[in-house]
C-alpha cells in the first residue's frame, strides 16, 4: 500500500496498527461510517486485505442507503463484506427501547459474528469502531456487549477521538471521511416506545425524503402521529422558508406522519438516551 503520514496522529495510528499484529486474520464490526471505515482501512494497511473482512450487520435498523454505501466504502478500500443478518428485533428487551437498546443490538451482532462468521472465515479476533469520544460517553451500552464479547477497540485504546479519526480518514481518501454521523433508525423512537419494523420503515422513508430535498444530514425523531424533525441549524431558514416547506410537510406526511415539526435546536446526539442516562438534557451535543 502507499506510504503515506498521518502528521500529529502518526504515533496513534502506529499503536493501533500494531494492535493488528499479533493476528492472522482479523473481522471488523463494520457500517461503513467514518469510524469502523477507518478501522477497517487501517486494519488493511495492518495485515493486507486479504487478511480482513467487513462483517456488516443487516436488519430492519439499518437504511439501505446506509447498506448501499457501506458496500462502496469497503469496495473502495478493497476488503471483502459479509453480511450478517441480526435478530435483534425479535428480543422483548430490544422492542422495550430501554437506554440499553444498544446493548441488545450490539450483543446479537457479536454473537451471530461468533456462532458463524468468525469460524467460516477464520477470524482470530472482531474488533470494533468506538472511538476515545464514545468510550467516555455514557449513552453507548454498546461497549459492555464489546467487553463480554471480547471485541477490540483499537481507536478507543489508541486515544484517537472523533477529529483525530476523520483526520485520518481524509489523509487515506476515503469517500467516508466527512460523511454525518448516521445512527441506526431506532435511534429515532422515544425510549420505552416499543421499536417496530414499520416504525423504523416510517423513518427511514421521511429521512431518505429529506436527503432527497438537499438536507444531508438530519433526523426524523418518531412521536407516534408527529415527525420531529431535526437538521443543521443553518439548514433550519432553508426549511421554513415558502415553498420548501410545503415540500417537507408533504414528503413526510406521505411517510405516514400525521403531523410534522421542525425541532429549532437543530441535531442533537443522544438526544432519548443521554437525559436518563445523565440526569440532565442539556448535555446532547450537536453532530453525534
Amino acid at each position: 500500500m502507499e506510504d503515506v503520514t498521518f502528521g500529529q496522529d502518526q504515533t496513534r495510528v502506529e499503536d493501533v496498527l500494531g494492535a493488528f499484529g499479533p493476528f492472522e486474520r482479523v473481522g471488523v464490526a463494520y457500517s461503513g461510517g467514518v469510524d469502523s471505515a477507518t478501522l477497517l482501512a487501517l486494519a488493511a494497511r495492518a495485515l493486507g486485505p486479504d487478511r480482513v473482512v467487513a462483517v456488516l450487520g443487516v436488519s430492519p435498523s439499518l437504511a439501505a442507503a446506509e447498506r448501499a454505501g457501506a458496500h462502496d466504502v469497503a469496495a473502495f478500500i478493497g476488503v471483502p463484506v459479509v453480511e450478517v443478518r441480526t435478530h435483534e428485533g425479535d428480543n422483548p428487551a430490544y422492542q422495550r427501547n430501554g437506554p440499553d437498546r444498544c446493548f441488545h443490538c450490539k450483543d446479537e451482532l457479536f454473537t451471530r459474528i461468533d456462532g458463524s462468521v468468525a469460524t467460516v472465515h477464520r477470524l482470530d479476533v472482531i474488533a470494533y469502531g468506538e472511538n476515545a469520544d464514545d468510550a467516555r460517553r455514557p449513552d453507548r451500552p454498546g461497549s459492555r456487549a464489546a467487553s463480554e464479547h471480547a471485541v477490540l477497540r483499537p481507536l478507543a485504546d489508541a486515544g484517537l477521538d472523533k477529529a483525530a479519526v476523520r483526520r485520518i480518514a481524509r489523509v487515506l481518501e476515503l469517500p467516508c471521511a466527512d460523511k454525518p454521523a448516521a445512527p441506526c433508525l431506532a435511534s429515532r423512537i422515544p425510549h420505552f416506545e416499543e421499536v417496530s419494523p414499520e416504525k423504523l420503515a416510517q423513518v427511514e422513508a421521511a429521512e431518505s425524503a429529506l436527503r432527497a430535498l438537499g438536507f444531508v444530514d438530519c433526523r426524523v425523531r418518531h412521536h407516534g402521529e408527529m415527525a420531529r424533525v431535526e437538521l443543521l441549524v443553518e439548514d433550519i431558514p432553508r426549511a421554513v422558508a415558502p415553498g420548501l416547506r410545503e415540500d417537507i410537510n408533504a414528503a413526510l406526511r406521505s411517510a405516514g406522519f400525521r403531523f410534522v415539526t421542525i425541532d429549532l435546536a437543530g441535531i442533537q446526539s443522544g438526544a432519548f438516551t443521554l437525559p436518563l442516562v445523565a440526569g440532565s438534557a442539556g448535555v446532547a451535543a450537536s453532530h453525534g
